[in-house]
């Protein structure tokens, strides 16, 4: 079976999604993308420079998937009638109706419109979590309100019936070659390895550090993630403030370095205000650092009920940034213990693109038999 995986963003977690994708389905898949700058431009209008690469490609196309980012319907009637009839899966990385915006900056509806219209026009939208899909099912109707007249609250259950939730596969067994080194670290390392954006809340993550070290607790730090993007300030505050205690600063581009990195780490946390699905921290997870993250956002779902307050180790959940610091503080001193690593690794194992890959071919099969049934 022939996909066409049309990806006006080629970045990040789309770019890994896509590569997994490609690497182990049993279906060749046929990448059209764009790289990640100017992502307004890339809702907008390039669906024409899609649809021209589009029609490069020369295979017949038994299913259509594209990503949140694309502009379904625009895309559709520039390579119309190519497609009118071939199934359309969207993989919902992200959306925009709860993006979070940067603070004196106002969300603009354009983009929430064409992630509305593109929903509607595909056939299956997949969606990172549980969490994910409720926020943005709840968000609609309030969207919804901005139409000046007929409001089509209808189309919240037209969405809701066509929506799955298929968590994204993780190219988790590449961490597998490095061994463990923590054992050797003289002080407790706390690892950062998201995107150094606003909505990672870095400034709580720091202010907590900020009281460890008042109160003359020992740590070192790794301050990795994705830096491409403009940097918090908060970043360059901690390089001033923790500079001895830095092992490492900056984004790693070698996978095997990043593994060393993980592999070297006790602790990993997230601040972020907002999240549809972290690969950074599922990968630090499974290299063995323990996460401590926010109860508020989608970890109660992907972490078994039974680690979230494990008798005899740390809790793994937080509500509030005092909660965060009275975690970390225990484990720095010693009074609470991290999981052990089988532990950890078995809160995402099964997202392996090794055990994934056989879901989402089964849905592109599925997709592709309902076409056909529907064709008789």
């Amino acid at each position: 079976m022939n996909i066409l995986a049309v990806e006006p963003y080629y970045s990040g977690s789309h770019r890994a999604f896509l590569k997994g994708l490609i690497e182990n389905s049993s279906h060749k898949i046929i990448p059209v993308k764009l790289d990640y700058r100017r992502w307004k431009w890339r809702m907008h209008g390039d669906s024409v420079k899609l649809a021209e690469m589009s029609a490069e490609i020369r295979e017949n196309i038994d299913i259509l998937l594209v990503s949140s980012m694309t502009n379904l319907p625009a895309f559709l009637a520039l390579t119309s009638p190519r497609f009118a009839h071939t199934p359309k899966v969207m993989m919902m990385h992200e959306n925009q109706l709860t993006q979070p915006i940067p603070d004196g900056m106002e969300r603009d509806i354009t983009y929430c419109y064409i992630n509305y219209l593109s929903m509607l026009s595909a056939d299956k939208l997949l969606f990172t979590t549980k969490h994910h899909l409720s926020e943005l099912l709840d968000a609609l109707p309030g969207f919804l309100e901005n139409f000046p007249d007929d409001k089509h609250y209808n189309t919240v259950d037209k969405i809701r019936d066509k929506s799955l939730v298929m968590y994204p596969g993780l190219n988790l067994s590449v961490f597998d070659g490095e061994p463990d080194t923590r054992q050797n670290n003289k002080k407790p390392v706390i690892v950062w390895n998201q995107r150094w954006q606003f909505d990672r809340n870095p400034s709580t993550f720091f202010k907590v550090l900020n009281r460890l070290n008042d109160i003359d607790l020992e740590f070192d730090l790794i301050l990795a993630g994705d830096t491409k993007h403009r940097k918090p300030e908060e970043f360059e505050d901690a390089w001033n403030r923790f500079g001895e205690q830095i092992t490492h600063f900056g984004y790693v581009e070698d996978v095997t370095n990043y593994s060393r990195l993980l592999h070297s780490g006790d602790i990993v946390v997230s601040t972020a205000t907002h999240e549809f699905f972290c690969v950074a921290i599922m990968e630090a997870i499974y290299c063995g650092c323990h996460p401590l993250v926010p109860n508020r956002l989608h970890y109660p779902e992907l972490i078994p009920n039974s680690l979230h307050n494990p008798l005899l180790h740390s809790p793994i959940l937080y509500d509030t940034e005092d909660e965060l610091f009275r975690h970390l503080k225990n484990l720095l001193t010693g009074e609470t213990k991290p999981l052990p690593k089988t532990s950890l690794q078995s809160i995402n194992r099964h997202l392996d693109w090794s055990s994934m890959i056989e879901k989402y071919d089964t849905l592109f099969e599925e997709m592709r038999m309902m076409k056909s049934r529907a064709s008789f």
